[in-house]
């Protein structure tokens, strides 16, 4: 049976990831769209249609009886003077607030398309602000922490600095703590009491039963001792604190924060600078992390515990607000795809003009290296040049224009000025513009992670004998 989870999103690799496919060159799509996503967070949608424009090209080429190793070839050659087309329409950003003006650009860009193009100045500003904390450090993404609470409206999200735990304070503990020694546990803090249904006790009398009960008690009182012994005053558990071990942590000063969800132990620990332990026989060998402030704080009509003033840490945490639960969940997705765009800037910094403008470029470059190779391989070539032309042709479909005019006003702004002009699809003009001029900038590496991935695709599934002229099922009837 087929999930009942409803997803709303226009989000490439979520809607791929929740069809059900059968065909063996559909779900190497699927895997191909997921590897994007994993990579460079964004560009899913487009290395699909690529793909797919490759593909039906080389169906066309098969029917001409061009064998798939000399499309193979073709193709190889092509991507190559791709590559190097969209390289030479890359450029690097001159300073530190060049950068920063480039990644607030490439943001826009990322978010025009999503749930989030209303605000998108407002949640570029956020992913910028995230990411340039995390600039030359070890962290990643991942450590950027996104919080969901329904109520509000979009507009009412924020960036946190610091880290916000989706948690309550417990009943009579501190509820504001000031140069904070922080201890991250994963252990059980439920064994005071006797399990009466996990356990068969004989007894002659109640006493012996109290007894074993006192046991219990002392015993989960002395690893209480031990963990305050670590000279520490909040203490993290993966797992359930009962009563009892809660009310020795109340009386000791202790705040005690039971049942953090693993992910949000993971990310506070490597946040605060400690290590998750399981044993406490050796204080001196536990690393401890620390905080200036750890308090309660209420974030619409919830209340969750923040960690700020961390020394040393990039951490920091997204607050999104939304009218329902799908529309946060599209809001993550969309949020988390800039973010790893952004992310993936600061470890290859160069940006190129987008709204179509690279295909159009190194479709132009491919075009004229046919027109320079000789035999079957050129019309490989032609065929991809073709192809490439295939994604803002789409985009100016998806934006209700029509294609066919503007691809003939693109090709004839880069044929008038050869490796240098920057036209691509302008969806508010309704025609061919210079993207430079209307500040719509994408990552090289979302490009070129696009070009690689659909060329190797593409490959492999010509290799397979028949999978392209495979003729389709007869219907029954």
């Amino acid at each position: 049976m087929q999930s009942e989870k409803v997803s709303i999103t226009n989000d490439g690799a979520t809607i791929l990831k929740s069809i059900y496919t059968d065909n063996p060159a559909a779900k190497v799509l699927v895997e191909l769209s997921k590897s994007q996503d994993d990579e460079v967070g964004d560009g899913t949608t487009s290395v699909v249609v690529l793909t797919g424009e490759l593909l039906r090209e080389c169906e066309r080429l098969c029917d001409l009886n061009i064998h798939p190793q000399t499309i193979v070839q073709g193709f190889r050659e092509a991507s190559a003077c791709a590559r190097a087309a969209l390289e030479g329409l890359a450029f690097q950003p001159s300073g530190e607030d060049d950068f920063q003006g480039y990644l607030l650009k490439c943001a826009r860009t990322v978010l025009s398309s999503k749930i989030l193009s209303g605000d998108r100045e407002h949640f570029a500003q956020m992913a910028v602000g995230a990411v340039m904390r995390l600039r030359g450090k070890q962290q990643g993404v991942e450590n950027i922490q996104i919080i969901k609470k329904v109520g509000g409206t979009l507009s009412d999200s924020f960036l946190e600095e610091g880290f916000l735990l989706d948690k309550k304070i417990g009943v009579g503990q501190p509820r504001r703590i000031e140069n904070a020694k922080i201890l991250v546990a994963n252990t059980a803090m439920d064994t005071d009491k006797i399990k009466i249904y996990g356990a068969r006790v004989r007894v002659d009398s109640m006493d012996k039963v109290a007894g074993l009960e006192k046991a219990e008690k002392e015993k989960m009182r002395a690893k209480c001792e031990k963990i305050i012994n670590h000279g520490i005053n909040v203490f993290v558990n993966r797992q359930l604190i009962y009563n009892f071990p809660e009310q020795l942590f109340a009386d000791a000063g202790v705040l005690a924060i039971e049942h953090a969800d693993f992910a949000g132990v993971e990310r506070l620990a490597a946040v605060v600078g400690a290590e998750i332990v399981s044993t406490f026989d050796h204080p001196e060998g536990v690393k401890v992390g620390e905080a200036a402030l750890v308090e309660e704080v209420m974030v619409g009509e919830d209340k969750l515990i923040r960690f700020s003033g961390i020394a040393g840490s990039e951490a920091c945490s997204v607050v999104l607000r939304g009218a329902s639960s799908h529309v946060l969940d599209e809001a993550e997705r969309s949020l988390h795809d800039a973010l790893c765009v952004l992310y993936r800037m600061t470890e290859d910094d160069r940006v190129v003009p987008g709204g179509g403008c690279p295909e159009a470029r190194m479709a132009a470059a491919v075009d004229e290296l046919a027109t320079r190779t000789p035999g079957k391989r050129a019309l490989a070539i032609e065929a991809f040049g073709r192809a490439l032309r295939g994604i803002p042709a789409t985009i100016a479909n998806n934006a209700g224009l029509d294609s066919t005019e503007l691809m003939t006003q693109l090709r004839a702004a880069h044929a008038a000025a050869p490796g240098a002009s920057c036209h691509g699809v302008d969806v508010i003009k309704g025609s061919a513009g210079d993207m430079k001029e209307a500040g719509i900038f994408e990552a090289f590496k979302v490009k070129a992670q696009i070009l690689s991935s659909a060329t190797e695709a593409t490959e492999m599934i010509l290799r397979v004998d028949d999978v392209i002229k495979c003729a389709p099922r007869q219907r029954e009837g």
